[in-house]
């Protein structure tokens, strides 16, 4: 467990465990105090310079001065307007400032809470829209884990086990260059798109949507090829497919444009964002084009989309993460690390595959460069190592190191992360 050595935080780590749920899926011993920017401070003191970013929640950074102050004043009038069964501004308000960020295709919106929530409003919405059955999803890949997004998710097993049956849902490969024969980015795409072709074919007229990470998010960090995005794009304009994209984590400026999906120049039927919309508050939206959010009232809702105190942050953020232009930043200062990265990959044995768009990285910890082989053991020590030395990281998949810090990273800030986790792999390497 490491990094919490101190007595406060062995204190509340005891607590914890007498209590908590033991499904959370802990890695670090870090017990949380406080956090300003990109640093995260201890029960005993200690600071750390945050690469997790929350889980890719804390784009605008921690303890966020805007987003604070526009909680505190909405703190005023109240927190909580029941906005599925009556009006308000400012859940309207939030939504006219996220569409503003969106291709204008993509102009209906429902408010939810979470990631997971975000999913199951876009996965209900394709079926009821298509009238279809099916829905088409990646290995590897992570929607959420209630049992409609679950059905979906695909990328460790112990979340799936026993929780059978699930929802109709066919997988298909994730395009994983580094994990594909040869490496070929042509082979690698046309493998999973003729995967695709083949369960629309199969089911022909009654496949109702298909889901896609436009980076692969707890998976591995992966990267697909430059033209599959466009490749599902033309399948489900051929077969009459709902194209949903899963934004959660790659949303939100981390990879430079505020959908990733933009980055390889489509737009989908429907998206699902959340994490760091709402600025470290839980939202979550659901966005698509008007012809398909038809459905009539009642069809779904819920208790409290549309937050008050949800959507004052949520325009908070928005507005912040454009005037600091921060996409710009995150393209800025992931490039660097992408380079830096793939200096250490030249010197260092066991680093593998070094990918990823602006702040959204993933670096594969293998065995050897030349076998490939997946040692978790390995990367735990790499993150453990690192967190000791003042660096938190989360892992993704089996063996890859996730960077996914604020995106008010500076480039001296990074610098700092990159020598400590340089140290950590030239360590187990």
């Amino acid at each position: 467990m490491h990094v919490s050595h101190g007595k406060k935080s062995q204190a509340i780590i005891r607590r914890d465990h007498k209590l908590m749920s033991p499904s959370y899926d802990r890695h670090s011993g870090f017990v949380y105090k406080r956090a300003k920017g990109c640093y995260l401070w201890d029960l005993d003191g200690h600071r750390f310079l945050d690469f997790a970013a929350g889980i890719a929640v804390m784009n605008a950074g921690h303890s966020n001065p805007e987003v604070v102050a526009a909680i505190k004043k909405q703190l005023k009038f109240g927190l909580h307007a029941a906005f599925p069964d009556f009006y308000a501004e400012l859940p309207v308000r939030f939504s006219e400032r996220l569409v503003s960020f969106l291709p204008r295709e993509l102009n209906k919106v429902f408010l939810s809470n979470s990631g997971t929530e975000s999913v199951e409003a876009a996965f209900k919405l394709a079926r009821w829209h298509s009238k279809k059955k099916w829905a088409v999803a990646f290995t590897p890949s992570f929607h959420g884990r209630t049992m409609g997004s679950l059905s979906m998710t695909n990328s460790n097993p112990v979340a799936r086990a026993r929780f059978e049956p699930f929802l109709p849902v066919k997988h298909v490969p994730y395009p994983y260059i580094y994990r594909f024969k040869n490496e070929d980015e042509g082979e690698c795409a046309n493998h999973s798109l003729n995967a695709i072709e083949r369960v629309f074919k199969k089911h022909n007229g009654n496949v109702a949507s298909i889901f896609f990470e436009p980076i692969c998010g707890e998976g591995g960090y992966i990267v697909p090829p430059k033209d599959f995005a466009r490749g599902v794009r033309r399948l489900c304009d051929e077969y009459g497919v709902i194209f949903c994209v899963d934004e959660v984590q790659s949303g939100c400026f981390r990879a430079g444009k505020f959908l990733a999906i933009s980055n390889f120049g489509v737009v989908p039927d429907i998206v699902s964002l959340s994490k760091a919309i709402g600025g470290g508050v839980p939202l979550g939206a659901t966005i698509a084009k008007k012809e398909i959010m038809d459905w009539g009232e009642g069809v779904h809702s819920n208790t409290f989309g549309g937050n008050l105190l949800a959507c004052a942050a949520g325009v908070a953020t928005l507005d912040f993460l454009k005037k600091k232009r921060l996409g710009q930043n995150a393209v800025k200062v992931g490039n660097m690390m992408l380079k830096v990265l793939n200096e250490m990959k030249e010197e260092i044995e066991i680093i593998g595959d070094v990918r990823g768009i602006g702040l959204m990285i993933g670096v594969e910890v293998v065995k050897s460069k030349k076998s490939k082989e997946i040692d978790e053991k390995l990367l735990e020590n790499v993150l453990l190592d690192a967190g000791d030395k003042g660096l938190l990281l989360l892992h993704a998949g089996k063996n890859v190191i996730r960077i996914c810090p604020p995106l008010v990273l500076s480039e001296k800030q990074a610098m700092v992360g990159l020598e400590i986790l340089g140290s950590s792999l030239k360590k187990f390497g």
